[in-house]
Formats: C-alpha cells, sequence, structure tokens
C-alpha cells in the first residue's frame, strides 16, 4: 500500500529530507543533523508538519454536555472562548483510544485535534457515540445533566451534534523562544488577535486558527490554515529564517518535555492513571464519563516515572527495568541532547520513589538508573 502523504511532501524532498514510514505516512525524520534540529528548537526556532494530525469540528446543541461524557477532562473546566483542554478519550474498559487536545470556540463549536495514526478509529468512535446521544438529545438545561445515554426528551427541533473531519485543513506547528516572533513577521495579520493568548489557548483568525500548544515543552504557534495554502506558508517560514525539523528531533523534544506518545506510553490496554495521565482525569467531580466506573473499579498498580541512566548506554522502548519492588518496562527511551544523558519514560510498580537506583537490562548487560522526576526539559533548559 501506498505511504499517505501530507500536502508537504514535495517540499521535504526539495530541501533533503530524509523520509521515513512514520504510521503510514512519508515524513521527513531529518534534513540534515538530528541534534542540530533538536537544539534549533530548545534555542531559537523551527517548524513541523504535522498535516498528518486530524482536525475535527464538534458542532450543534449539547456539544458540551457531549464532550463531558466522552472524554475523561471535564470540559466544563472550559469557559474563555479559544481556551484547549488536554484529555483523554477512554474505552468503557479504561484503555485510552487517544490523548486528544479540544478548544472551546462557542457552545455550539467544540475543535478537536486527535492523532494521525488513530484519526480514523478516534472519528468513528466519536460519531457511534455522537448518534447515541442525538438519539437521547436532551432539551434546554436538561443538557447539563443527561448523559448521552441518559435518555430525556429527543427535541427534534434542535440541530443535531455533528462531527466533521476538517480534511480541508493543514497544521503547522513552529516551536521555540522566538517562532511566535517570526509567524507574526510571516502573518501580520493575526498578531492582534494571538499576541494576548496564553499557553493552550487559541484564536480563530480567518483563514488561520492560531493556537499557544505544542509538544516540544517550548513556546511557539500551532497554525491550521486551507490546505492549498500551506506550501507557500511553510515556505514564507524558511524565507523568514525559520528551519524545517523532522520527526527524529520532534521525539527527543517531546520526551525531554515528559510528553507521552501514543502507541507507546499508552494504548486502548493501558489505563491514563499508569500513563502519567492522572492529572487529566476528572475523578473528582459527579460527572459520568466513558471509562470512569473501570477507573475506579481497577485503582493503578503502576506509574509512569522518569530515568536518566546513570552508566554508559541508551535507554530505548521495551528494555526491562528491575526494581526492589517488581519488573518494569521502559514506554519511551532516547538519548536527551540538552541533558547529553539517556533519559527514558518507564512504567513501574507503585513502590517505586523518585531517587531510587533501578536497573535496566541492556543486551546482556545491567546498567543502572535513576528514577527522577520528569519533565526533563522546557523552556530552553535542562530540570534534571
Amino acid at each position: 500500500m501506498a505511504l499517505k502523504q501530507t500536502p508537504l511532501n514535495a517540499a521535504h524532498r526539495a530541501m533533503g529530507a530524509k523520509m521515513v514510514d512514520f504510521g503510514g505516512w512519508d515524513m521527513p525524520v531529518n534534513y540534515g543533523s538530528q541534534i542540530d534540529e533538536h537544539h534549533q528548537v530548545r534555542n531559537d526556532c523551527g517548524m513541523f508538519d504535522v498535516c498528518h494530525m486530524r482536525v475535527v469540528d464538534a458542532k450543534g446543541d449539547g456539544v458540551r454536555a457531549f464532550l463531558r461524557y466522552l472524554l475523561a477532562n471535564n470540559a466544563d473546566k472550559l469557559h474563555l472562548p479559544g481556551k484547549a483542554l488536554y484529555s483523554a478519550m477512554l474505552r468503557p474498559e479504561g484503555g485510552v483510544i487517544d490523548d486528544l487536545i479540544i478548544y472551546f470556540m462557542t457552545e455550539q463549536w467544540f475543535r478537536i485535534v486527535v492523532n494521525a495514526g488513530t484519526a480514523d478509529k478516534d472519528i468513528a468512535w466519536m460519531r457511534e457515540q455522537a448518534a447515541e446521544f442525538n438519539r437521547h438529545l436532551p432539551q434546554g438545561d436538561a443538557a447539563v445533566a443527561l448523559s448521552p445515554a441518559g435518555g430525556g426528551k429527543l427535541d427534534r427541533g434542535a440541530p443535531q451534534l455533528t462531527i466533521t473531519s476538517r480534511d480541508d485543513l493543514a497544521m503547522v506547528a513552529v516551536q521555540g523562544p522566538n517562532a511566535r516572533a517570526k509567524v507574526w513577521q510571516v502573518l501580520p495579520q493575526t498578531r492582534a488577535a494571538s499576541e494576548g493568548l496564553q499557553n493552550f489557548q487559541a484564536a480563530d483568525c480567518g483563514e488561520y486558527f492560531v493556537a499557544r500548544t505544542g509538544y516540544t515543552g517550548e513556546d511557539g504557534f500551532e497554525i491550521m490554515l486551507p490546505k492549498e495554502k500551506v506550501e507557500a506558508f511553510w515556505h514564507a517560514l524558511n524565507k523568514a529564517g525559520v528551519p524545517p525539523i523532522g520527526l527524529g528531533a520532534r521525539d527527543t523534544l517531546r520526551l525531554e518535555a515528559g510528553m507521552n506518545l501514543y502507541g507507546q506510553d499508552m494504548d486502548e490496554t493501558i489505563n491514563p492513571l499508569e500513563a502519567g495521565m492522572a492529572w487529566t482525569v476528572d475523578l473528582k467531580s459527579e460527572r459520568d464519563f466513558i471509562g470512569k466506573a473501570a477507573l475506579l473499579a481497577n485503582p493503578p498498580t503502576r506509574k509512569l516515572v522518569g530515568l536518566v541512566l546513570l552508566d554508559r548506554g541508551v535507554l530505548r522502548s521495551h528494555q526491562i527495568v528491575h526494581t526492589a519492588h517488581g519488573g518494569g518496562e521502559i514506554t519511551s527511551g532516547t538519548f536527551a541532547p540538552t541533558l547529553e544523558k539517556s533519559i527514558a519514560l518507564a512504567r513501574v510498580p507503585n513502590g517505586v520513589q523518585v531517587g531510587d537506583t533501578v536497573q535496566v537490562a541492556i543486551r546482556d548487560k545491567m546498567l543502572a538508573a535513576q528514577v527522577v522526576k520528569y519533565p526533563f526539559a522546557r523552556n530552553g533548559k535542562g530540570l534534571i
């Protein structure tokens, strides 16, 4: 089967990118030195092709009530237009279908960004839940109290909740301490609306949707725009002094920032409480959500911790971790250019504590690693 291509595929090749198969997409892993690209983002800025991510618009009456039931985090936290929230979408058994970001725009419009490899599955699941919700569409204030499965009178005059995959949109991430200034240089028309954005906020600037979010631990913007305009935008950024950054540096940046990668650090077999995502799961409110009962019935016995290798070597995913409390496994590991050390996220028994020394099986050796609190680096600096 042919690999999928983003609208920037030709641009990557023209810029000398090394292309790889990334979950069925033909994507750039680097354009030269991966370590140089990493430092470029930490110290200045760089741009990432994230057109393979999927933008989804949830619209209609009761969309907040729908998301309140669909997501583990609570959409009721969102009141300011443009405010974003990170959340997991769970199976009834508690496993993670995907991690995603939602943006509250109006009471009839929430925007959702999901991962590339899970997009079709995510949208099918959302539409399945939306169909159930529409069958039991509550009226007026009842929408606050009812879950989609909670019954209620059907208001046939209300607009139905819709889930729309915005295949007409592309997305570019510009990350690093100088990222926002470079975006305003290229898109001056977005500055007035986006200059006052706090972290995890977005502004709808007509053709451009500008979000102060990212996946690197640095400041910057993620810009959604019409597909037919993304190549010109990419080249304009490059002309303004923003180099392209590949998936290799994207992975070392996100791991240093302590950010999960779906398919490695969590998936449908892992509940979010064992994936370092407890802060995204609202178990305190009375609100019901898909997977809540399973999480309450199965308290976590493992947790996600940071590791820094004390011996020489490189930590990689799937390496076995030996602790005084039992075995664990590295979910993501790499050499961290900012720290000049090998780091990892690892799922280990609950008894393991920050400061403990554990042993990691690497080939035929047992190497020592220290348990640390992550993130490892953010805002240009190492934190360990």
